[in-house]
């Protein structure tokens, strides 16, 4: 049911696609971020005029609210959402990790509290499977810990700790109609994610995942972090790199071999009402903007950009208008899917490795920085 087949390469970038019940997925691939079984501030209407093809859902959020159960009771993730192609579901370790303050990890599993109400829950391998088999995503996730990539003594904890896990997440899954991704970590320590690459291929899953990324470590770690693991992951795999989504990092991790991206940066930036563009970040709040009738990015084909002009969008931030959010995620969604879109064509007609020094430059400026 799940196969996935290599169309052309340049050096170790590479076009492929992978087959799953809700359509083929071609990769590369970026994949808009809907927590909650919803992109923030956008219908499904919106994902497929961006031609978003994979989206992400969140199983520790769905599980609480509003019930993995109750989802399921409903047809399951993609008609409870009415999102009818590919999704990919999460296992809830990230957002486990994420809750340093309220959480309890053991061999068994992790025991944490509700960011909602502050009742007592926990998470196994086992349970998260069931949330994700009940939520019915057509990729879903091992149970993993991520861990502090600087602390390496605890990074070889955390990994020993995510191939048991991996393990147990393998043995816990009945339904056929979905593909596990065992998860490399390790931290940045090369030997350690030498190990845990070579372990969870050793699974044979039918796709394997890059986590514990994009987690704090610098740009030069989690590239040569990239360079150790990638050509340790079977050919005949699709590989993901968790949560990672800047233009930069989309280019320099297809360049290395990477098929599949998220990132809620995308949609996090347009309600911090901030723009990607090729002359950089754009920060729509400038009062610089007040009489541009430019639209965001006048290279961009995305129904903001054909329709609106930058003063318009400017205006609807100053007066806290719910649509400068919708028009700015439906562009810097739009951004990020029509990159790969070239790239795709890139590596298919072999100039991709030549073009991404261009690429990088052009992109050089909307750099990950801390939002305000």
């Amino acid at each position: 049911m799940f196969q996935f087949q290599i169309a052309s390469r340049n050096n170790c970038a590479r076009t492929g696609v992978f087959t799953t019940p809700h359509g083929d997925l071609i990769t590369p691939v970026f994949a808009p971020v809907g927590t909650q079984a919803t992109v923030k501030t956008l219908t499904p209407e919106h994902l497929r005029g961006i031609n978003a093809s994979l989206v992400l859902s969140n199983t520790y959020h769905l599980y609480l609210r509003p019930g993995d159960e109750l989802v399921r009771d409903m047809g399951g993730l993609h008609k409870f959402m009415q999102w009818h192609n590919p999704m990919l579901t999460d296992s809830g370790g990230f957002q486990v990790f994420s809750l340093s303050n309220t959480r309890k990890i053991d061999d068994d599993g992790v025991t944490f509290k509700s960011h909602i109400d502050g009742s007592t829950h926990r998470f196994t391998p086992e349970k998260s499977i069931a949330i994700q088999e009940n939520l019915g995503a057509d990729i879903i996730m091992a149970f993993d810990e991520c861990s502090d990539p600087n602390d390496i003594a605890y990074s070889k904890i955390a990994m020993e700790r995510t191939h048991r896990w991996a393990e147990r997440s393998l043995n816990a899954k009945t339904r056929a109609d979905q593909a596990l991704f065992g998860i490399v970590q390790g931290g940045v320590n090369p030997d350690l994610r030498t190990e845990s690459a070579k372990f969870i291929s050793s699974l044979d899953t039918p796709g394997i995942a890059i986590g514990g990324l994009s987690v704090g470590e610098t740009k030069e770690e989690m590239h040569n972090t990239l360079n150790v693991v990638v050509p340790l992951l079977p050919e005949d795999k699709p590989r993901y790199l968790m949560g990672v989504g800047t233009p930069e990092d989309i280019i320099n991790g297809v360049a290395r071999g990477i098929d599949i991206f998220d990132c809620v940066l995308p949609t996090r930036l347009a309600r911090h009402h901030s723009a990607f563009s090729l002359e950089g970040r754009l920060n729509m709040m400038n009062a610089s903007f007040a009489r541009d009738e430019r639209p965001i990015d006048e290279t961009c084909d995305c129904y903001a950009c054909k329709t609106f002009t930058r003063a318009y969008i400017r205006h609807l931030i100053v007066a806290k208008e719910l649509l400068a959010g919708t028009l700015l995620s439906i562009h810097n969604l739009r951004a990020l899917i029509k990159l790969m879109e070239q790239v795709r064509v890139y590596i298919a007609d072999g100039s991709f490795e030549s073009r991404v020094p261009e690429l990088l430059g052009q992109w050089a400026n909307n750099a990950k920085k801390k939002l305000g």
